[in-house]
């Protein structure tokens, strides 16, 4: 019997909701990683338990990168290679995995894959969905492929051909913003002067933040800006600025008189404007470094978790708040502080209820982000700004830490695991659970008075 005839009995529920489809998925792929890491022969000391292997396994599929050990020291070849696989699942999107199974077996894809497909992907219609399942993966194998070519090259003279498993390794683990690493040396810190390794993780963490449909639009209008979608204009304009802004203002902070750390004063110029950008791009959400982060100045680590919390783009590999979002609510913002009616962009009118997800969405993200630093206060004696730093590490899918993963107390991992879970849903289950509009009554309710402000 042929793998196509194996899957035509396999047949989803219609009324499930497609949040709850999804949150199983990566539930499923997280349980499969589990056991595989928890396997003698996918460590070295030949024992993981259970909960330090589902928080890898977890971290692997949401694409953040927190765990409780080196993943080099502590994991056999056959444990890196089950991570790089989960790595790439969550990267790409568990619809997406299981969408292109549909077509290469020539399976039909109904329609309500197709929704769910959309939702998960951040596509605008269901009829274009096998386009973009098929540019997903064109995007993929060319950025990974091209990533892991120039890491290869740049890596050769000191690891040999193990420098062609690296640069696969670190290209996916950049292209999906995972922030994992099988250096062993304390994820780049060996490599902060190095700017071919460097500028190139950087690209392929903006490549895969922008996300598919921002590609799949640019390629169609020919790179051409106006005729580029509102969402795409937002996105690309957005990304520039949190690329160039932070690096800026991280270049103050941490390589010049003007701010009070000499941590890295002895650096050459061009090393400080390299890991200056560096500072800047890798919160947004990769996870990898350069620098110590508990060595950053508190100006510095507060812009790095501003940097975590916004994240990338909708329908992308990276997480956090996601760019679109922020920029609705800072107009909503503006546009209320000038008592304007509505909210424009680039000749565009945003409707009510984008706004209103897009505030609901940050409010969401902000209690949830209240609410688990002081749970996990209980169980931690660190520092609460080393707390709020790994929590929003966590639902933001980043990876970076202060250490406090490491060394955590159980009930504190399963929280953490609960947040990078939560962070690769994140706008699905929010939206699903708190926005989705459960009155559909024609009758209005008589209007009330409330002061606010």
């Amino acid at each position: 019997m042929q793998i196509g005839e194996l899957m035509k009995p396999i047949k989803i529920h219609k009324n499930m909701p497609a949040v709850a489809l999804l949150s199983l998925g990566y539930f499923i792929t997280v349980l499969i990683g589990t056991i595989l890491l928890v396997m003698p022969f996918a460590s070295k000391t030949g024992s993981t338990s259970f909960i330090n292997a589902l928080l890898t396994a977890t971290s692997a599929t949401c694409v953040t990168g927190l765990t409780a050990f080196d993943t080099f020291a502590h994991f056999t070849l056959f444990g890196q290679i089950v991570i790089l696989c989960l790595i790439q699942i969550g990267g790409l999107g568990f619809m997406t995995v299981i969408t292109l199974f549909f077509m290469i077996f020539k399976q039909r894809i109904g329609i309500y894959n197709r929704t769910v497909m959309m939702q998960s992907a951040g596509s605008y219609s269901i009829s274009s969905v096998p386009k973009l399942i098929r540019r997903i993966i064109i995007f993929t194998l060319l950025f990974e492929g091209c990533g892991a070519a120039i890491l290869a090259r740049a890596l050769w003279q000191e690891y040999g051909k193990r420098a062609v498993y690296l640069g696969i390794f670190h290209s996916i683990s950049a292209y999906c913003n995972a922030g994992f690493d099988v250096f062993g040396t304390g994820s780049l810190s060996a490599y902060s002067s190095n700017p071919t390794v460097l500028l190139t993780i950087m690209a392929l963490i903006v490549i895969g933040g922008l996300g598919f449909l921002v590609w799949g639009d640019m390629l169609d209008c020919r790179f051409r800006f106006s005729k580029f979608q509102l969402h795409t204009k937002i996105v690309l304009v957005a990304t520039l600025f949190l690329i160039f802004v932070p690096a800026l203002l991280f270049f103050l902070f941490e390589f010049t008189n003007i701010g009070l750390n000499s941590e890295y004063a002895g650096m050459a110029f061009g090393d400080k404007v390299l890991n200056s950008l560096f500072l800047s791009v890798t919160p947004r959400t990769a996870g990898f470094y350069t620098l110590d982060v508990t060595k950053l100045s508190p100006s510095g680590q507060l812009l790095t978790d501003i940097l975590m919390l916004i994240g990338g783009n909708s329908g992308s590999t990276a997480g956090g708040v996601k760019v679109t979002t922020m920029v609705v609510v800072m107009a909503t913002l503006i546009s209320s502080a000038r008592n304007e009616e509505h909210i424009v962009l680039f000749k565009r009118h945003i409707g009510n209820k984008v706004v209103r997800q897009a505030v609901s969405l940050m409010i969401a993200y902000l209690s949830i982000i209240l609410l688990a630093t002081m749970i996990i206060g209980i169980y931690e004696p660190f520092d609460i700004t080393h707390i709020i730093f790994e929590v929003i590490s966590a639902i933001g899918t980043v990876g970076l830490s202060m250490g406090l993963t490491e060394n955590a107390t159980i009930p504190t991992k399963i929280i953490i695991t609960f947040l990078m879970y939560i962070g690769r849903l994140g706008a699905l289950t929010l939206f699903d659970l708190i926005l989705k509009d459960k009155n559909n009554s024609i009758i209005q309710t008589p209007e009330g008075k409330v002061l606010v402000g």
